[in-house]
């Protein structure tokens, strides 16, 4: 009977021990640091990238000597959930309130990254695309200049946190497209995340005569925004084979 009365007193205690552990408020950064430990921290250009750039060949197109196609992961089921799992882990604690995709790539990303995530998805389209839309102003490209990219007015409500998804970020144009029409409707932008990133375009010297992605979200207000990339030009080193008689014959989109 001693021997029971000394094993039940244990249990509460250990009981007891573990329910006021529980209830500790940690440091903030100390609860960082575990939710670091807990939580696989993918970087720009990393292992997981670099591996990922295997299937990004660049082709000459559009004039452009490396366009860099998405097709190359997307016909390999493994890497493209891969990518997804990536994105999803890093956006699975932040908090948003939905998941962003812009005409036409960051419909195909979109999707199954807000599905994982649970959030709606939301499309954001060329112009004259979708009933009871608003529109961003005139944005330019490294394509050249474009009609504003639109959104269903219903679709983001006042103080919505929106993670907004795209495959790739040169000049930046169409990401400050979304980025206005988020906050046109009252929304916050947590950050805005493609797979490709060109660093190129970032911050570039003056003399070099490229547009600076920099100087544009400053000057539309808008450098408070987060942009990330998995993969940058620096690990992208995939040309293409070329079938004979390759043609460059791409449109303007």
């Amino acid at each position: 009977i001693l021997t029971f009365f000394i094993c039940i007193h244990l249990i509460h205690r250990c009981t007891s021990s573990i329910v006021r552990y529980k209830s500790v408020n940690l440091h903030p950064q100390l609860s960082k640091r575990l939710t670091n430990t807990m939580t696989k921290i993918y970087d720009q250009d990393g292992p997981e990238a670099q591996e990922i750039a295997k299937y990004l060949p660049y082709f000459p197109f559009k004039g452009i000597p490396r366009f860099y196609d998405i097709g190359g992961f997307l016909a390999a089921p493994e890497v493209f959930q891969q990518i997804v799992d990536i994105f999803v882990a890093r956006y699975a604690d932040i908090g948003i309130d939905s998941v962003a995709g812009l005409d036409a790539r960051g419909f195909i990303l979109g999707p199954p990254i807000a599905l994982a995530l649970k959030k709606p998805f939301i499309m954001m389209r060329k112009e004259g695309k979708m009933p009871n839309t608003i529109a961003s102003p005139e944005y330019k490209t490294e394509y050249g200049s474009r009609s504003g990219m639109t959104v269903q007015k219903d679709r983001i409500k006042e103080g919505d946190r929106v993670l907004v998804i795209d495959d790739l970020v040169a000049t930046g144009g169409t990401l400050s497209s979304a980025i206005q029409l988020v906050q046109a409707c009252g929304g916050k932008v947590v950050e805005c995340a493609c797979v490709v990133e060109l660093k190129m375009f970032i911050d570039p010297p003056a003399d070099t005569g490229l547009p600076s992605r920099t100087k544009l979200f400053k000057d539309l207000d808008i450098n408070d925004v987060p942009v990330w990339g998995l993969v940058s030009e620096d690990v992208l080193t995939n040309e293409a084979e070329l079938p004979s008689g390759y043609v460059d014959d791409g449109e303007e989109h």
